[in-house]
């Protein structure tokens, strides 16, 4: 599903990666941990394809996306990937509705077909009586979920989440956990996850452990 072999990235004279492989499999849950200035959100970055590597292949599907232009990935990006951030990034302008139906609008996916499938999806994160109100109406809870249902919309291969819990209460954290292993159960969704989370870890199929640039264990 995702294969990185030999990624390598600079920034200046600070190398980051220093040739990390690793595997995905669909319809799994993976946690990449480690402390601070390990390289963790980085790596993310490369797998989204918001940042290039240096050096390596990275292949998602069937694609080698290493090899693609800067507008041949965001036409990739847009259609197979998702993205959720430990600050959900709402524009606060735009209902919850609105805010879910960007990246499918972005695509140029039809109107009629991307709203309904934005209130079917706000519906099944338990928001269907939410989905008129406007970022700054909702709870820190409730704010996530719209940026997963976002993340969703275009039925991506991948959801790449960075310390999506972080910025939760531990109800909320423990909330979002659950739907995550849902999404998977549902939908054989497939999680690549930063976190400090050791819940959220712990409930990963595998575990990418980083320490300096580099893949140190895997559990």
């Amino acid at each position: 599903m995702i294969e990185a072999k030999g990624i390598i990235k600079s920034y200046g004279n600070l190398q980051v990666l220093k040739g990390v492989d690793l595997e995905i499999e669909q319809g799994k849950i993976v946690s990449i941990l480690g402390k601070s200035g390990a390289g963790k959100s980085t790596l993310l970055h490369i797998l989204g394809t918001l940042d290039k590597p240096d050096g390596g292949v990275l292949t998602i599907g069937n694609t080698k996306v290493s090899e693609m232009s800067e507008r041949q990935l965001a036409g990739f990006r847009n259609v197979n990937l998702g993205f959720v951030f430990q600050f959900h990034h709402l524009l606060d302008e735009f209902t919850a509705l609105e805010n879910v139906c960007i990246p499918a609008y972005i695509g140029k996916n039809d109107e009629k077909k991307t709203q309904t499938r934005a209130k079917e999806l706000l519906s099944y994160l338990g928001l269907g009586d939410r989905m008129e109100h406007k970022p700054t109406q909702l709870s820190g809870g409730e704010q996530q979920r719209v940026a997963v249902a976002r993340a969703l919309i275009n039925t991506p291969q991948v959801v790449l989440a960075d310390e999506p819990t972080g910025n939760l209460d531990n109800t909320n954290s423990r909330e979002m956990h659950e739907l995550f292993l849902q999404l998977k159960k549902d939908f054989n969704q497939t999680f690549v996850i930063v976190t400090h989370n050791e819940e959220l870890a712990e409930m990963s199929d595998k575990r990418y452990f980083m320490v300096d640039g580099r893949i140190d264990a895997v559990s």
